[in-house]
């Protein structure tokens, strides 16, 4: 689609609003919506420009002005809007120099898809993510100076089961580790999700499966058909929007916090990638499990990179409250064809088509942008290097012997260990300028200040384990 195409499509549709979307650093979507009437070729070629200096981890005040570059071929119409509203996702331009703003997400990952054509590995890393997320009925929290609490309801959790609600309580739900996938009245979700499924397909992204999860208290998860990294990215934050926003319209509140609730699963986004260079698969081969040395050496250097990677494909401290063993959390960095407690899968396939590597130690609160460019600059340094990841790991890791435990490489236990990794560990992602020291400096400070309010706040636990010592 090109610029006149979304003009066209404007004036078809009696659009009245332009909503411009960009990401933040923290992977938030945000947006300024402009009349349709002030929308010409000219936003598309000047851009429209906005305060940066208000977003966390951007500019400051004495260097704000930026611009917001629509790209047309992520136009859609929204479909929660009361009046006519088309969408277009952006990347944010430093006006000094007309280039993608360093700190700017989407930029980023655009220079990671030029760096790997720079590379001569390959011309296309396709990303097919599965982010989980949680549908409740309501959720309340308090924290101040008196204390703290969390509340979440919902008539599908396990610990429903006494509780009275209007016109009765059905006894149909699913239990701890009991969500994956009984039909209704268990799993109460269908038809929500159906909901999200055809929206998606409306604004052109293809469903390929929706499911109820492992965890009770409305675990979900919908696939959507891969794409080339930056499209895939700007495709999970319109799955993200579309999947709150029917929810809320439900009078449901959804979720994508790894770890919500505590003693059942809690939600990943499996990430699905895979080079390809002149049309050909680059991760199909002879090897273990249908795959090529070059797929090796990707996951080699991913499994070389964990600990920092951590820092960006887990970003939040409620990410290491899922990285436990035993909810299906793969904290053990090893690669198997079968072994879903490792942190990296070969699925089976049928053809080498598609053949590709599933991390499975990212989750949703990832900014996707960051992610997969992060995964991929893991990946390509495991392939320049010819780093190999050392034989598969075909038992259950939760399992072993201490001695073997021992030699297994793990995924980091809390956000403020990854983000020393990430300090530590950072060279691999900054090659051809794809993350810059100044954005991986500016993440570390957003991202401490996250676990510094963690530090600070009393926990109700703690009142359980010391307030009569």
């Amino acid at each position: 689609m090109t610029a006149n195409d979304v003009l066209k499509m404007i004036k078809d549709h009696d659009v009245k609003f332009v909503d411009f979307r960009f990401t933040d650093t923290r992977g938030k979507e945000q947006h300024v919506g402009v009349p349709a009437k002030y929308v010409g070729l000219d936003k598309f070629e000047e851009g429209h420009a906005f305060d940066g200096s208000s977003i966390a981890g951007w500019k400051g005040i004495q260097a704000s002005d930026m611009l917001l570059m629509p790209d047309p071929t992520t136009a859609y119409l929204d479909p929660f809007m009361d009046e006519n509203t088309l969408v277009i996702t952006c990347d944010v331009i430093e006006p000094s120099d007309g280039k993608g703003y360093d700190r700017d997400p989407r930029s980023i990952a655009k220079r990671a898809e030029a760096y790997l054509k720079s590379t001569g590995l390959g011309d296309t890393a396709f990303f097919g993510p599965e982010p989980e997320f949680f549908i409740f009925d309501s959720v309340t929290w308090t924290v101040d100076m008196s204390g703290c609490s969390l509340k979440i309801n919902s008539e599908e959790a396990a610990w429903a089961t006494g509780e009275k609600f209007e016109g009765g309580n059905t006894g149909h739900r699913p239990m701890v580790k009991g969500g994956y996938f009984p039909v209704p009245p268990v799993d109460s979700l269908n038809d929500i999700r159906a909901a999200m499924c055809l929206a998606l397909e409306d604004i052109g992204i293809e469903v390929e499966v929706h499911h109820h999860e492992v965890a009770t208290a409305g675990q979900c998860e919908i696939g959507t058909k891969f794409n080339t990294l930056v499209r895939r990215a700007d495709q999970t934050q319109a799955l993200k929007y579309i999947v709150h926003n029917v929810a809320h319209q439900y009078g449901k509140t959804a979720t994508f916090m790894p770890k919500p609730i505590v003693g059942d699963n809690g939600s990943g986004m499996h990430v699905h990638q895979s080079i390809w260079k002149d049309g050909k698969n680059t991760f199909a081969g002879n090897g273990y499990a249908g795959l090529s040395e070059t797929a090796l050496y990707y996951i080699g250097g991913i499994i070389k990179h964990a600990k920092s990677l951590n820092a960006i494909c887990n970003p939040g401290t409620n990410s290491y409250k899922r990285l436990v063993p035993h909810y299906e959390a793969p904290v053990k960095m090893a690669y198997s064809a079968k072994n879903r407690s490792a942190s990296i899968r070969i699925p089976h396939v049928a053809s080498d088509k598609a053949r590709r590597i599933e991390a499975r130690f990212p989750d949703p609160t990832a900014n996707p942008y960051l992610c997969f460019a992060a995964l991929l600059m893991a990946g390509l340094d495991g392939i320049q290097n010819k780093i190999h990841p050392g034989d598969p790991a075909d038992k259950n890791l939760y399992d072993l012997p201490p001695e073997e435990d021992a030699k297994v490489p793990t995924v980091c236990a809390s956000l403020d260990e990854a983000l020393d990794a990430l300090a530590k560990d950072h060279e691999y992602l900054t090659r051809g300028g794809v993350f810059s020291k100044d954005f991986l400096e500016a993440f570390i400070t957003l991202k401490m200040e996250e676990v510094n309010k963690i530090r600070m706040t009393t926990h109700p636990v703690e009142f359980d384990m010391y307030y009569s010592i």
